[in-house]
């Protein structure tokens, strides 16, 4: 957890208290880690295979959003706001995730306030993922919608993406149909690879320069 994600980039003092701080804790396949309403609570980090966030309007129901992979945490909006969560999180595959629960963050804070400023860039690099979505969803062209959503939402050390077709099409508005279209044409091309539950990405280069020149 310290070479990846907001805990690598956070002070050798700060990387020490949070993880001496937290509770590890394992969730199954689908297994529900908090919902949207839920009380507040503290914040998550990922150890260990792959977590979904699901998000939406109050009145809707939650849909795939994002797919997060080890290094990655989230929860940190309740510490700011005091208010219920705001998102479903899942775990996708068998999972283990560092719990810091939100009385360990109020007390962190309150002995020092740098932690109030570390927790708080937890929230930034998740607006810098909504901004990224929000542009993402804003090529006209379905494929490059798909592409840009692959590589999102592709692991940044393996480039794989464990989704479904199904999936994919959520996360870029499009059909099941059109990314398996789409897919295919991506294969053709050498810039993907077809594996078990999922894709891998072989050319990555190719794939932004697609995406650039919507």
């Amino acid at each position: 957890m310290k070479a990846n994600g907001w805990l690598s980039v956070q002070p050798p003092e700060i990387q020490n208290h949070v993880l001496g701080r937290s509770l590890m804790l394992r969730f199954d396949a689908g297994a529900v880690v908090y919902r949207m309403g839920d009380d507040p609570g503290g914040i998550y980090g990922l150890v260990s295979g792959s977590l979904t966030i699901n998000c939406a309007p109050p009145d809707r129901t939650p849909q795939l959003l994002h797919i997060g992979y080890p290094g990655g945490w989230t929860g940190e909006g309740c510490f700011i706001s005091r208010q219920p969560r705001r998102l479903d999180l899942r775990a996708h595959a068998e999972s283990w995730l560092l719990h810091l629960p939100l009385d360990q963050m109020d007390q962190l804070a309150d002995a020092d306030p740098r932690f109030t400023i570390s927790f708080a860039q937890i929230l930034m690099g998740t607006v810098d993922t909504l901004v990224r979505i929000v542009s993402d969803l804003q090529h006209q062209a379905p494929a490059r919608r798909i592409a840009a959503v692959i590589e999102r939402g592709a692991c940044p050390v393996t480039g794989t993406l464990p989704l479904t077709q199904a999936e994919i099409g959520k996360m870029s508005c499009t059909s099941r149909r059109q990314v398996n279209a789409v897919l295919k044409q991506f294969s053709t091309r050498g810039w993907i690879s077809t594996t078990y539950g999922g894709l891998r990405i072989v050319q990555p280069r190719a794939l932004r320069a697609y995406i650039e020149e919507d």
